[in-house]
This record gives structure tokens, C-alpha cells and sequence, in this order.
């Protein structure tokens, strides 16, 4: 049994060479801890200082501190730790009344939320600022863990896929009760889970959650139970390779080909560029340009490396994210990996018949921008949550920083920012619950687009206010500002990627158009 010490006991340890201090109420003797702590002895020594860096030496721990009270800096931590952060998590975590949310959405947030606080968010940041790439170790545990299947669980077909090879959601949920609520819980707790390392995230996630769904929705059961299995397992990865040097946001502009050849296999040539989770990928879903069917996806598969290879691109976040540069140079590719033979896809076919490829590549757009909000939301939160503990425990000119009305001003900025993108993504995805995948690609495509222009807005705002409230600690990536450094190095990502800003906003309003009759101006 640890032994107890009273706040009096504990104060007379205050001097170099016999420090002893109370760190959330556990009481720790950092007497000759002062060479290792990252800012050496003097912040150790100053009086105004009862700890709340939370160190990672368990063994210089001797003690807990004894009632009434636990003392620490008048705070952040204690704040956190009596009350919930203002705005700090989203109100379908608090509130006591939700149209949106059940029982099982609240056993799926608790799971999620207990799985990456033990086996992920400890080591994020060391994988983040290492640039260390998913192992396939940790690919397994997430495997394990269900939450893999949890990023494809809505698509057709997947309850069955599951309980045909024992897979299971986390919190014990059925996969005949999930909707897009889980969905949407499961991807916030999951980014809330890599505490700010947004490259760790896109790195462990990414090519699951935007190149898995391609092959679900369109590809042959025999495709489904070679290639999805494994990956829903952890077993393999995947990714989606659509951009290219010469196309981004343009995907009509690809050139990179696949010709036919007699005995109906396809020999694919070309470049990939900025494909998350490519450098690990063992499949990448693959847009290709072909002369007699238009654009059709493929499975393609890095084999030896000899056909298919990549390199790395240096970005600005961190390595972690495995972006790729693919070459791909006379990849034989066989009939049967051709994504897209289900008859009933013609029917989803509202631009005439260009090529499936063109058709499943934006079907997969309006889900892959669905839940870049979810994620850019749930970043901007913690943001908003650090600035927020910042603000508590920061003093300037003898007062806390929250004292200040123009700090004050900008939390009210940023909050009001992020609860009214949440309350708008809650009522998108509560029309995604009552709708086909038809009728989401027919009349949600523009909201969802317009959504995501709004959110990278916002990001853009909160990442300013946040860096101006942190100050030097937000251009420093080490220490109490480093969530915000890495915001701030990330936030433009989702401006450009799964389509640009200012491709959103026009294809928002050109979709809203299209279902506008001649409307006679008034007069």
C-alpha cells in the first residue's frame, strides 16, 4: 500500500536536492529528477508550481497525498478534473435529452474511447513526431478491437460479411443496428484518441476508411472475401489512388491507363501522388482511364514491388500518414479485380455511362467528405479544449488568462464555429439514417460538400485564435502547446484534399441549381 502524506509533509520538501511534489494527488520525490525534466530544475523549484505535467517516471512515485484536498496549480488539469471542459466534447456526450443518440451509440463511445486510451494515444505523439508508420502489429489490435469493421460496418452486405468470419464491433453493438450515428461516434473517438497527431490517424486509418469502401459497394463476393476480410481483420492494408500530378479536385483529367488484353486481364501505367497510407498499402484502389470504357477502378496490388512501387512525400505533417508517390509500370492486373460488375450500379448511373470508374469515384466522394467532417470537427474540438484549460491555468498581468475579454472573445469565436457545424453534420447524418445510398448521392451530395466547406473554415479560424491564445507555445512542438503546433501544420489538408475549398462551395451551389425550376425574379 502506498504511503500517505499530508499537504504539510509534503511542503517542507521544497528545496534542491529534497523535492518532493503532488501531482493529481499522487506525491512523487523529484529530488533527482531535475536533469531529466525537459526544462530543467528551476521550474521544479518555483514555488508557484504543484505539478501537473504528469511525468512518466511511475517509480519516482512515493506516495499519495492525504485529505481534505488535493493541491495543484489552480487550473486546467483540476478544473478538467472536477467538471467537464466547456464545449470540450461534442453535446451528444452530455446532454441528457438527443434525438440522434441511443443506448448503443453510448456502449460504442465508452468502448472506442477505453480501447485508445490504453493502446493508442500513450505512444501518438512519440509515432507522430518520429514519423513511425503503422506496424502491422498495431494493425491487428485495431483488427481485434473491431474498429476497422466499425469504418465499413453501414455498407450493404456487411453484417452478413461479419458474421459469415466471426468479426465483431466494438462495445458488443450488432451489426444489424448500426447506422451512421455509430459511424459518426466511432470516428470521433477515434480522433479525439490520437490526441492531436493527425498524421497517426490518417496513417492507421486512412486508407481503411476511403479505399475499403470502393470494394464493398461494387465489388464481386469473390473480390469481398478474398480482399476486405484480411483488411477488416488487420491483416493487410489498402488505399485509395485516384490523385495524380496532373488531377486533384479534377479526377475527369487522370491519365493514368489500363489496357485490355486478349485474354481480358489489364496492364495499368501511370502515377499516383499524395495517396495516404500508400507507403504500406499492400492494395490500392486504383481510378484508371481506359480507351473503350472510360475510367473504371481496379485492385491493384504492390506484389514484389516490381510494377507497383512507392516513395515517400515529405508533407506538413508528419511521415506517420505513409503519403505516397505510386509508380506504376506494367502492372498485370486480372479481369476478376475490376471493382464495379453489380448490374444494379447502372441505375446509380445519373451522368450517363462514362465509365463506372467516374460513377463509384464519386458515390465514394460524398461519404469520404462526410467524414472528413466528423474528423475536422472533432480536431477543432480539442483545440478548443486546450485553449480552454490554457485559458484557466495561464496567468497574465496577475489574473488568469480567461479573465481577459478578448480571449473570452475567442473561445465564444471558436465554439459557436464548431457546435454549429456539429448540430448541421448531426441533421446531415440524420438524412443519411433515412435514405438510400441512391438518394444520399442524389440530394446530400451538395449539403455534404458545402458542410465540408464550412468546416475548413472554421478549422481555419480556430486554428488562428488558438495559436494567438497559446502564443510561443503554439509554434513549438514539444511541450503544453503541442496539440496546437500540429493543428495549425494540418488544418489546411482538409481545405485541399476530398476536393478543394472553393470546388466544394461551387459544386454545393451548382448541385442546388439542378434541382431549382425556372424561378421568375421578383419584380
Amino acid at each position: 500500500m502506498a504511503a500517505t502524506f499530508t499537504p504539510e509533509e509534503v511542503a517542507k520538501h521544497c528545496w534542491e536536492g529534497d523535492l518532493w511534489m503532488v501531482i493529481d494527488g499522487d506525491v512523487y520525490d523529484l529530488s533527482k529528477f531535475g536533469s531529466l525534466h525537459p526544462g530543467g530544475l528551476p521550474p521544479l523549484l518555483d514555488p508557484t508550481v504543484a505539478g501537473k505535467d504528469e511525468p512518466k517516471y511511475a517509480r519516482l512515485k512515493i506516495g499519495v497525498v492525504s485529505a481534505p484536498e488535493k493541491k495543484g496549480r489552480a487550473s486546467a488539469s483540476s478544473a478538467a478534473s472536477a467538471a467537464q471542459i466547456p464545449y470540450g466534447e461534442a453535446m451528444g456526450t452530455w446532454r441528457k435529452f438527443s434525438p440522434y443518440y441511443k443506448e448503443s451509440h453510448k456502449k460504442l463511445r465508452a468502448a472506442v474511447r477505453e480501447f485508445m486510451d490504453k493502446e493508442i494515444k500513450p505512444h501518438c505523439k512519440e509515432w507522430d513526431d518520429n514519423g513511425t508508420l503503422p506496424t502491422r502489429e498495431i494493425d491487428a489490435l485495431v483488427g481485434k478491437s473491431g474498429i476497422f469493421a466499425g469504418l465499413v460496418a453501414g455498407e450493404e452486405g456487411a453484417a452478413e460479411l461479419f458474421a459469415r468470419h466471426g468479426i465483431s464491433l466494438p462495445g458488443g453493438i450488432g451489426a444489424q443496428e448500426w447506422d451512421y450515428f455509430h459511424a459518426l461516434v466511432l470516428n470521433e473517438e477515434v480522433r479525439r484518441g490520437v490526441n492531436g497527431c493527425y498524421g497517426v490517424s490518417d496513417g492507421l486509418l486512412g486508407g481503411v476508411s476511403i479505399g475499403l469502401p470502393p470494394l464493398l459497394k461494387f465489388g464481386t463476393k469473390e473480390m469481398i472475401e478474398k480482399y476486405a476480410v484480411p483488411i477488416i481483420k488487420g491483416e493487410r492494408r489498402i488505399c485509395l489512388a485516384i490523385s495524380e500530378p496532373y488531377a486533384g479536385s479534377d479526377v475527369a483529367q487522370i491519365r493514368t491507363t489500363a489496357e485490355m488484353a486478349t485474354d481480358g486481364s489489364w496492364q495499368v501505367n501511370g502515377v499516383k501522388k499524395w495517396i495516404t497510407g500508400g507507403m504500406v498499402a499492400d492494395y490500392f484502389t486504383t481510378l484508371v482511364r481506359t480507351e473503350k470504357q472510360g475510367p473504371c477502378m481496379l485492385l491493384l496490388e504492390r506484389g514484389d514491388g516490381s510494377t507497383l512501387s512507392t516513395k515517400p512525400i515529405k508533407t506538413s505533417y508528419s511521415p506517420a500518414a505513409a503519403t505516397a508517390y505510386v509508380e506504376i509500370y506494367k502492372n498485370i492486373v486480372p479481369p476478376e479485380n475490376l471493382i464495379g460488375k453489380k448490374t444494379y450500379l447502372i441505375q446509380l448511373n445519373l451522368i450517363g455511362k462514362p465509365g463506372m470508374g467516374f460513377l463509384q469515384t464519386m458515390a465514394n466522394f460524398n461519404f469520404e467528405r462526410w467524414g472528413m467532417v466528423v474528423c475536422g470537427n472533432r480536431h477543432s474540438r480539442m483545440v478548443l479544449d486546450e485553449c480552454m484549460r490554457w485559458a484557466l491555468s495561464r496567468k497574465v498581468f496577475g489574473k488568469a488568462l480567461i479573465q481577459q475579454p478578448v480571449i473570452r472573445y475567442k473561445l465564444a469565436e471558436m465554439a459557436a464555429n464548431i457546435e454549429s457545424v456539429h448540430s448541421l453534420l448531426e441533421d446531415l447524418t440524420y438524412q443519411m439514417n433515412n435514405m438510400s445510398t441512391k438518394d444520399i448521392n442524389r440530394h446530400l451530395a451538395g449539403p455534404i460538400a458545402l458542410l465540408k466547406y464550412k468546416q475548413t473554415r472554421v478549422a481555419t479560424i480556430v486554428s488562428d485564435n488558438a495559436c494567438q491564445i497559446f502564443g510561443g507555445r503554439a509554434i513549438t512542438s514539444s511541450g503544453m502547446g503541442f496539440i496546437v503546433e500540429k493543428f495549425q501544420r494540418s488544418f489546411k489538408f482538409q481545405a485541399i484534399l476530398g476536393g478543394s475549398e472553393e470546388i466544394m462551395a461551387d459544386f454545393a451551389i451548382r448541385q442546388a441549381m439542378r434541382q431549382t425550376q425556372d424561378v421568375p425574379a421578383r419584380l
